[in-house]
């Protein structure tokens, strides 16, 4: 569902944010993509969605390249960034409706998705209200729902569960599981071992840029924890 092939991109100045990544996310995967502040995770992320572009390497998604087949990719994929920004002067149900015009949603099946979902996040009696209204963690939920609308085969989060009170982060971890389920992929970035730990059935620690660590989350954690692990590789990584 998504490859990363040597991925590498620089910035300005020299400083190399990512240097030969590469990993595998396949068709019913939840991979947690971990790291530390200014790992290369954030990067990585926005090099999938098209919104970095890159140095050297190959992203594809759904077999599709994010560069040459650059609006095939944005079709099947949804992206929600950690502070996701919302046009303010909207409502919820104009946000709502106008990304459902944009994948081209059928009017019959985004009433039903947004009813489901807004309901399911205790949003839906708030829809009729301006976005500049909402709590951050409202404003996450309706970024959610809006993911979900055209039904991507790949989601990408980056740190989805910021902001959520314990309900809405139960709802969505039970979302991301039938998501999966149904064929589909999701790579999200996350700080939250434990939950990374206990969610994904894959898991990538990046460090400098560099991949330190991937595979099974049982086999990575075999015998200790996922922050064990973490600290161990992390370690091993700025020693050398």
């Amino acid at each position: 569902m998504l490859e990363i092939k040597n991925l590498t991109k620089t910035y300005k100045g020299g400083k190399t944010a990512v240097a030969n990544l590469s990993l595998t996310v396949r068709a019913g995967d939840i991979y947690g993509f971990i790291g530390h502040n200014g790992a290369g995770k954030t990067t990585t992320i926005k090099a999938v969605v098209g919104i970095h572009d890159f140095d050297q390497g190959e992203i594809l998604v759904d077999g599709k390249d994010v560069r040459s087949q650059s609006m095939a990719c944005k079709q099947v994929t949804a992206y929600i960034p950690d502070n996701p920004d919302i046009y303010e002067y909207l409502t919820g149900i104009q946000y709502l409706n106008f990304l459902a015009d944009i994948y081209r949603v059928p009017a019959k099946a985004r009433e039903e998705r947004i009813r489901r979902e807004a309901e399911d996040f205790g949003i839906y009696s708030v829809l009729g209200d301006l976005v500049s209204t909402y709590s951050h963690g409202m404003r996450q939920k309706l970024a959610i729902i809006g993911a979900l609308l055209h039904e991507p085969k790949l989601l990408v989060l980056d740190e989805p569960f910021v902001g959520l009170d314990p309900e809405a982060s139960l709802i969505l971890k039970k979302k991301m599981h039938a998501f999966c389920e149904k064929g589909s992929a999701i790579f999200f970035s996350t700080h939250v071992l434990e939950v990374a730990e206990k969610l994904c059935n894959r898991i990538a620690v990046i460090s400098g840029g560099k991949l330190v660590a991937e595979g099974d989350t049982k086999e990575l954690t075999r015998d200790k924890s996922l922050e064990d692990v973490f600290m161990e590789v992390i370690g091993h990584d700025k020693a050398d």
